[in-house]
């Protein structure tokens, strides 16, 4: 330990500029020493834990949380919103993404909206200011089977009403009841150049759900799954989806009926794209989002801490 009256000086050093705002030079001359010794004083301070310096971010971010997933999954980049027990994590979830897309959104650029809640709140959060040239592409069809406020249809005209771009829009559902009826509709010019668009997006955002819950449950119902196929469906061990494409744990996509009755990108599609951000938010999501990060379809995810949490633990485990 230093001698009190050494100690005693760095308290006061750190005093003067920390709490006072002294310049370095101002305190070398209040302290009678040079302005390297007030430099070597304060960064002492700091090591003998006179001095401990707290970042309190205004935004809401855990950033040990984000360098964690960013390094843990192989991310570009992560945005973690801070939450705790009585905060609404879709909310805050959103209003991050809202913040990540205007961040990295360029004019002129395209960018590919899929659906869900998670997304309906990003597009929530955006201000209907206007200002980008930018052009809002559907990467999936609209969805019946869902809340029609959340669908792609309804997201991509929102959002681009926001920015001020322009939209394209697939005329054609996301689901339908055999392979057949959706390959008819794929051989549509009108819905091929949709798609083509889509596949050569600068940027994508999308949801992602997770198996047996919420949309995702209603996803398998509206494909009219005959008994065989929705035992094959389960016996595959499903555990989420984009764009109304499935996956395993492993992320490896699922194939047969439920992927052959889907009208939109593929998640090989997906990869393609520059810049790919998942939204999702709870940590009920975690499995569903651990096995979209493993298909590598995604650059960017955007979620909320206690999935942050969820996600890394399950990694570790």
């Amino acid at each position: 330990m230093p001698p009190p009256r050494d100690q005693q000086l760095l308290v006061k050093a750190a005093r003067l500029y920390y709490e006072e705002g002294r310049s370095q030079n101002e305190i070398a001359t209040t302290l009678q020493v040079s302005r390297s010794s007030v430099s070597r004083m304060l960064t002492a301070a700091r090591e003998r834990g006179i001095v401990r310096i707290q970042i309190n971010d205004p935004s809401g971010r855990d950033m040990d949380l984000e360098n964690q997933l960013t390094s843990r999954f192989g991310l570009k980049d992560s945005r973690v919103a801070e939450t705790h027990s009585h905060d609404r994590p879709l909310s805050r979830v959103g209003d991050l993404g809202a913040r990540w897309l205007l961040d990295n959104l360029q004019p002129g650029q395209q960018i590919g909206v899929s659906w869900g809640h998670g997304l309906q709140s990003v597009v929530q959060h955006i201000p209907d200011e206007g200002g980008l040239d930018v052009e809002v592409l559907p990467l999936v069809g609209g969805l019946s089977a869902v809340d029609s406020a959340i669908s792609g249809e309804e997201l991509v005209r929102d959002l681009a009403g926001r920015v001020g771009g322009q939209y394209l829009r697939l005329h054609a559902p996301a689901l339908l009841t055999s392979k057949a009826g959706r390959d008819v509709l794929l051989a549509e010019p009108t819905i091929q150049k949709a798609l083509d668009a889509a596949r050569r997006a600068q940027i994508a955002i999308v949801g992602i759900g997770s198996a047996g819950q919420g949309s995702s449950a209603a996803l398998v119902r509206a494909m009219n799954l005959s008994h065989e196929e929705k035992g094959r469906f389960e016996a595959a061990k499903p555990v989420g989806d984009i764009c109304a494409r499935f996956f395993d744990a492993d992320g490896t996509p699922l194939t047969g009926p439920t992927d052959d009755r889907v009208l939109g990108v593929s998640l090989a599609d997906l990869a393609s794209i520059p810049t790919v951000a998942g939204v999702a938010a709870g940590p009920e999501k975690a499995g569903g989002v651990l096995g979209a990060l493993r298909t590598r379809a995604l650059d960017v995810l955007v979620c909320d801490s206690s999935l942050a949490r969820a996600l890394l633990a399950r990694e570790a485990g």
